[in-house]
């Protein structure tokens, strides 16, 4: 597959789910396999429950990293980035993105506690393990 941004996006589209990763107020690693979606610009969508640690981890660190596929067929896309908590008008807009990729999710909607996290990317790296092997990778400002 091309490195295109909507290559990428539709990759992380078909996977639908990810394993993020964030550090605790102690340096110690979480990781947690979330629901995801990705925009156009490659900034990917997830919600958790504000109990989680992975919800107080990037509060106090919003630096975090993602991996995407490896499980069903040899590509991986390994992704680092920033998250915020977008708030609204831009959240409904998120949110709608977010719901048409994983409508299942929308029936959580209203759970207490639920919130929301925009992951802007700062590099990734996307890997084909089959033969030809290929490894590309892209930075962001």
């Amino acid at each position: 597959m091309p490195l295109t941004k909507s290559g990428l996006c539709n990759f992380v589209r078909r996977h639908g789910v990810g394993v993020i990763s964030t550090v605790d107020p102690g340096g110690a690693p979480e990781a947690a396999l979330v629901e995801v979606a990705a925009t156009a610009e490659l900034e990917i969508i997830f919600h958790a429950v504000e109990t989680t640690r992975k919800c107080a981890n990037l509060r106090g660190n919003p630096r975090i990293a993602l991996v995407v596929g490896g499980w069903a067929g040899p590509e991986t896309l390994q992704y680092e980035g920033v998250a915020d908590e977008p708030e609204q008008p831009e959240l409904e807009s998120l949110k709608r993105i977010y719901f048409e990729a994983c409508p299942h999710a929308s029936g959580r909607a209203g759970w207490p506690g639920l919130t929301y996290f925009r992951i802007r990317p700062k590099w990734l790296r996307f890997s084909t393990y089959a033969v030809p092997w290929t490894v590309n990778e892209m930075t962001f400002p």
